[in-house]
């Protein structure tokens, strides 16, 4: 397997960077070996799924960032679970944590959204985790495209857990509008869930057409990864995407 670039920043401005989107369980299960997983991956953002939302909570995520060399970003309980790390590289525009309306008796799901820069790159980036009934995950696959259209920005991206997969409908509905990166450059492997049986792609990230895509896929065999770390951290595998963001 090929490596991913190393993120940079090239003379004209533009910014190689990598992302991770990963469901961490609210940490429930191996906090080292979840944050050696995200430490390898070297990610210049970290797109959480399942963020701790309950007692202590803020410490709790802080730890894994700060074990990870990483700092957070927005979101966690306050988005109910997305939440975004980042490393120093980035500098933060703005960032607003969103409720998506709460259907009687089903969880309530949100966004964790921000605004940031890599040298002459400006780069919306929304974290997300929809409804496990479809009706309510299509609805939210629609606001999810809203969002981040409405971030008032010419590149973004978004990642998490769709909770579908590619040949279902809201998988598709974003996907048509988005480059699903995975697809569109495939790198590492390809199914998310569960780490002990990997049999379906149901996380993602997803680009705006003017990003290029230098690679995307689970990260395995990727340096510093262990397998055992994989299936230790959490129930589901990362995502892991090497994109360029054009300059300003």
């Amino acid at each position: 397997m090929p490596p991913l670039p190393e993120s940079h920043t090239d003379p004209d401005g533009s910014a190689i960077i990598r992302v991770l989107s990963y469901n961490i369980r609210s940490m429930r299960d191996d906090t080292g070996a979840l944050a050696r997983v995200i430490s390898a991956c070297d990610p210049d953002l970290v797109l959480i799924q399942e963020a701790p939302r309950f007692f202590r909570w803020r410490k709790k995520l802080a730890r894994l960032a700060r074990a990870a060399n990483l700092v957070i970003l927005t979101g966690g309980a306050t988005a109910t679970g997305p939440a975004i790390l980042c490393n120093l590289r980035a500098t933060v525009e703005r960032t607003e944590d969103v409720l998506l309306p709460l259907t009687p008796g089903l969880h309530r799901r949100g966004l964790a959204t921000a605004v940031v820069r890599f040298g002459g790159a400006r780069l919306g980036v929304i974290s997300f985790h929809l409804s496990l009934r479809a009706d309510e995950r299509y609805e939210q696959g629609g606001m999810l495209l809203d969002r981040l259209a409405g971030l008032g920005v010419e590149h973004a991206i978004a990642g998490g857990d769709l909770n579908d997969r590619p040949d279902g409908r809201t998988f598709r509905r974003l996907a048509d509008g988005l480059q699903d990166c995975r697809a569109t450059v495939p790198w590492g492997t390809e199914n998310t869930w569960t780490p002990g049986d990997p049999y379906q792609r149901i996380d993602a990230i997803f680009a705006t057409k003017g990003i290029e895509v230098l690679g995307c896929g689970v990260p395995m065999g990727h340096p510093g990864v262990k397998e055992t770390d994989l299936r230790a951290a959490t129930d589901h595998l990362p995502v892991l995407a090497a994109l360029k963001i054009p300059a300003l």
